[in-house]
């Protein structure tokens, strides 16, 4: 079958085909991590959208006999703006593609179109945790990322402030060890010793995901502790391995990259547990990504080459606004 104008009807709804074929090719593993919250966003609202914490007090006090009850106490923590951003690609098929019976690349073209979207908003996400060491970083475009959470530190710090305490605490493992028993113990500290509300008071929340890289050391060490029926480094038989289903494992490809998404064997023993339920972390999504045909006898047809253009967009934004709900290691033994 050839593609020409008789037949762009046709074509173009198999374009469409294409692109839904090969959007659902991929794995958004950032997004489907269970510690971004997906925030649909609508029209005509606005460029952006304000995050801001709060917190009130844990306990109640004491009330003697005939006395007013204490006030409950509220606070509003850190607050972050999440501004949107779009990205765009087109697609040209050349008149030659069209006419010639070059159906492989024209459904390459198409195909990988439909990754392009989805693939290049997990490795935004992504980057939030790679570039986490740093309060922002220069993207593949040049633009400069803002990736200070909202007391202004770096999500991975040693002392973030609270903005009703003077108390102060730490989300990244000192000395940054590898995966281990060891590691992960002290990692389970962090949770206990070191999450707090904006009072100061103890955060008692369940950390539920561990995540890694897809490095093969860090991933395999990761499923041995989550998987084995016994202790993994027990002697006998029959010790209980007391992390089986403590934790999701959560695999992050894109972390150890660069900034243009090439691979960084620098970051590739990143890994830390996270909360589900104290997550700060959000996409805003103002336009999902999706594929724009051309239309027969339109503009989108160049008068110079013959080529049409199929026209990949999205738009979204991302917002981390604390650190109290991951804990982190780089894994690089470093203090």
């Amino acid at each position: 079958m050839e593609f020409n104008t008789i037949t762009l009807s046709d074509f173009l709804k198999l374009a469409k085909v294409i692109w839904v074929k090969g959007f659902e090719s991929i794995t958004p593993s950032m997004k489907m991590s269970g510690f971004v919250k997906d925030l649909p966003v609508s029209e005509h609202t606005g460029n952006t959208r304000e995050f801001s914490e709060i917190d009130t007090n844990e306990y109640l006090s004491y009330k003697g006999e005939g006395d007013q009850a204490a006030r409950g106490k509220v606070q509003q923590g850190y607050t972050k703006t999440m501004t949107k951003y779009r990205v765009a690609e087109n697609i040209g098929i050349t008149y030659e593609m069209r006419t010639e019976n070059k159906y492989p690349e024209v459904t390459s073209a198409l195909t990988n179109g439909g990754r392009k979207g989805p693939n290049t908003i997990d490795l935004d996400l992504s980057h939030r945790l790679t570039f986490g060491t740093a309060t922002s970083y220069t993207d593949r475009d040049g633009r400069t990322i803002d990736t200070a959470v909202g007391d202004t530190k770096q999500l991975f710090y040693s002392a973030h402030t609270l903005a009703g305490s003077s108390s102060t605490y730490r989300n990244r493992l000192a000395n940054n060890p590898q995966l281990s028993k060891g590691a992960l113990e002290g990692m389970e500290r962090l949770v206990v010793e070191e999450t707090y509300n904006q009072f100061g008071e103890k955060k008692v929340s369940s950390f539920d995901i561990i995540w890694t890289t897809d490095d093969p050391n860090t991933v395999n060490t990761a499923k041995e502790y989550l998987r084995s029926t016994s202790s993994p480094e027990g002697v006998n038989s029959g010790v209980v391995n007391v992390y089986s289903g403590k934790y999701r494992h959560v695999i992050l490809p894109r972390v150890a990259t660069t900034a243009a998404g090439a691979t960084d064997s620098t970051k590739r023993r990143y890994w830390g547990i996270a909360s589900s339920q104290l997550t700060s972390f959000y996409l805003g999504m103002w336009e999902a990504p999706h594929l724009i045909p051309p239309t027969a006898k339109s503009n989108a047809e160049d008068v110079n080459t013959d080529d049409w253009d199929f026209r990949v967009r999205a738009g979204y934004g991302i917002c981390v606004v604390g650190a109290g709900w991951v804990k982190f290691s780089s894994g690089n033994g470093e203090a």
